[in-house]
């Protein structure tokens, strides 16, 4: 029979043997594990870089170009849009769709106020229309002062040219030409009683003597503007303004003989009279 020393080396190399063997086979599986990591990882990286180049390469064709001329002409387009103007309403104490007396045309409605450029500057501009006349005008903003443009008269001052129609009729004892230099500028000067004056002193009623060609159409001119400005003012028809003029005319007091003579001497020296304006402007 083996003794006891014999079989307790045996077990010990039995045991060691066992040992190492486990041993191994774990070297062996971690080996393994290693190399199947590494080649799934040599196989990821190789599996994305193909993966990636691609989309980039997806992503570059789909984007357009910029230096192309479809989208250099679009660029240009959108540069030269212009920001909308801004609508103008009022300038200067005065708006859009009021009315208004112009002096050498008499009244008027401002349709708009826009900006033109002119010579490189930028300029507001009234735009007045005036209905009888057929007309369109556009007056710089900045210049109304100079060519007297104003609203329309308050019915005070209407009134006020209403009773001066109604006076003994003025005439100087000059030569026609030159009254009628200072009857046209009067009715150019805008001043709704200046032109009520106009009307009174060339007025002639149905027993005095018949107007002159020239005093006709100045009376008349004269009459115009004041009935227009009445119509506006007291909102009413021209023709019931014209009415309104001559009812007050009517109630002025007749010129004397003398007078008439005078008007009818003043008319005969009409001639002479247009030729000394002649020589005048010569001067």
């Amino acid at each position: 029979m083996p003794s006891k020393t014999a079989r307790m080396s045996a077990k010990t190399a039995a045991s060691k043997t066992a040992a190492s063997k486990t041993a191994a086979s774990k070297a062996g599986s971690k080996t393994i594990a290693s190399k199947t990591a590494s080649a799934s990882k040599v196989g990821s990286r190789t599996s994305v870089k193909p993966t990636v180049k691609s989309a980039a390469k997806a992503t570059m064709a789909n984007k357009p170009a910029v230096n192309t001329p479809a989208v250099k002409s679009v660029a240009r387009a959108a540069a030269h849009v212009e920001e909308p103007k801004k609508v103008l309403t009022q300038r200067q104490g005065f708006k859009t769709n009021e009315f208004v007396v112009y002096p050498a045309h008499g009244v008027g409605q401002i349709l708009a106020i826009e900006e033109q450029e002119i010579a490189g500057a930028k300029l507001e501009l009234f735009v007045i229309n005036f209905i009888k006349d057929k007309m369109t005008l556009r007056v710089p903003t900045a210049k109304i002062a100079n060519v007297g443009m104003r609203k329309l008269s308050e019915p005070g001052l209407v009134k006020r040219a209403l009773e001066t129609l109604k006076g003994r009729a003025r005439i100087k004892r000059t030569m026609w030409s030159r009254r009628a230099q200072e009857y046209e500028a009067k009715i150019n000067s805008g001043d709704i009683v200046a032109i009520a004056e106009v009307v009174r002193d060339l007025y002639r009623s149905e027993s005095q003597p018949e107007q002159s060609y020239s005093e006709r159409q100045l009376y008349e001119a004269a009459l115009d503007r004041l009935s227009r400005e009445i119509a506006v003012v007291q909102h009413v028809t021209e023709t019931e303004a014209v009415k309104e003029i001559e009812g007050q005319l009517a109630k002025s007091p007749r010129r004397g003989a003398k007078a008439e003579m005078d008007a009818e001497a003043d008319g005969d020296m009409e001639a002479d009279g247009d030729d000394a304006a002649v020589a005048d402007e010569a001067a």
